[in-house]
């Protein structure tokens, strides 16, 4: 059955790599196994840095796509869709094609992890907020991946009848399965934290992470940075109080060249400021590695607090410090948590678990 498949802040074809394109491919995956035939609709990118004021920009080539779309089913009517599928419109990144599409061709439409923020109702994306509201109020369903997501969903649409869980997921198969915990206390704790340099939230957890571990020095530990990015200097200044023996600076890796590390550590560390989810706190937890991160955002949507990870007060760099502290004396927990932590990404956020979800909520439209 085909489906039209769009992503307008990121097409899962872009060259820059972001979680983003991860989970837009994945979605691309879930919906095969699901049986049905996704195709990139398409490539159009919808983005808003500065606000409304590039709306007016991009109508025209809006007005072209779904022109070029409605002509190319129009001529091929046993390939068009059967349903419209929109991953992640939010007001930098209202789904400006899909509803226009949808509504010519009379097909149900759809979104995923979409969001809405009523303090944007004023301000520089005033317009483009009403214009998501609006693609949301006109889906037949919204899949949303955290708590945080379908409370702002209900409260804009009244209920729950037009959303649907969907929890953050992946392809577990890429990520080796461990055997082997270590709970000796001889060799030191191995902590891991992947995420680019960038200005703000993510800088701003990197500074909290040295922070925190500034006080750690009289444990037996060492920590793998995977990352690069304009503020890698600013990074390495908060890290330099450290001992830099503990440090290994990866620089920005592949998801292959990552896999190895999974294997090699035990804990995975990050703040998490602002996060959405965060697909490689998934990753670390399908490969057996415990977390420690700030209850924010989406991250208790990927992570579950006290038996694969442990959630410390958002800002608290004493909590979060004290939490790292307690994992690395008590290896048997440490353990306990990676155990735990695989057997739940595996078992309950797989490919394989969220297309069964797609399947089951997309037939009752079709």
């Amino acid at each position: 059955m085909p489906i039209a498949f769009y992503a307008p802040l990121k097409p899962p074809n872009h060259q820059v790599p972001s979680g983003d394109r991860q989970m837009g491919r994945l979605l691309l995956l879930a919906l095969e196994r699901a049986g049905f035939a996704p195709a990139l609709a398409s490539s159009l990118r919808i983005y808003l840095p500065k606000g409304d004021e590039g709306l007016g920009d991009l109508q025209a080539a809006v007005d072209a796509e779904v022109q070029r779309l409605l002509t190319a089913y129009g001529s091929s009517p046993e390939t068009a869709p059967q349903l419209w599928f929109t991953y992640h419109s939010y007001y930098k990144s209202p789904d400006l094609v899909g509803p226009a599409v949808a509504r010519a061709l009379q097909i149900p439409y759809v979104t995923a992890e979409a969001s809405h923020a009523p303090k944007r109702a004023d301000g520089p994306w005033a317009k483009a907020h009403r214009i998501n509201q609006d693609v949301l109020r006109r889906a037949d369903l919204n899949f949303y991946f955290t708590e945080r997501d379908r409370q702002g969903l209900t409260n804009l649409l009244g209920g729950e009848s037009k959303v649907h869980p969907l929890p953050p997921f992946l392809d577990v198969d890429l990520i080796p399965e461990r055997t082997v915990w270590q709970t000796g206390t001889s060799t030191p704790a191995r902590l891991l934290t992947v995420a680019m340099m960038r200005p703000g939230v993510k800088l701003k957890s990197y500074q909290m992470l040295a922070q925190a571990l500034n006080g750690l020095e009289h444990l037996n530990w060492s920590l793998d940075i995977v990352g690069d990015g304009e503020t890698r200097p600013q990074v390495e200044q908060a890290f330099a109080p450290l001992s830099q023996d503990r440090l290994t600076w990866h620089g920005r890796l592949t998801p292959p060249e990552i896999a190895p590390l999974y294997g090699r550590t035990e804990l995975y560390v990050w703040p998490g400021f602002e996060e959405a989810y965060g697909m490689a706190f998934l990753e670390a937890q399908a490969a057996g590695l415990a977390t420690v991160a700030q209850n924010t955002g989406g991250i208790p949507s990927v992570v579950q607090h006290g038996e694969t990870g442990l959630l410390t007060p958002e800002g608290d760099v004493d909590a979060f410090g004290a939490t790292l502290e307690r994992l690395i004396e008590n290896r048997e927990q440490l353990a306990t948590l990676g155990r735990n932590a695989s057997q739940f990404v595996r078992r309950e956020r797989s490919v394989e678990r969220a297309s069964l979800t797609l399947k089951a909520a997309l037939e009752t439209l079709l």
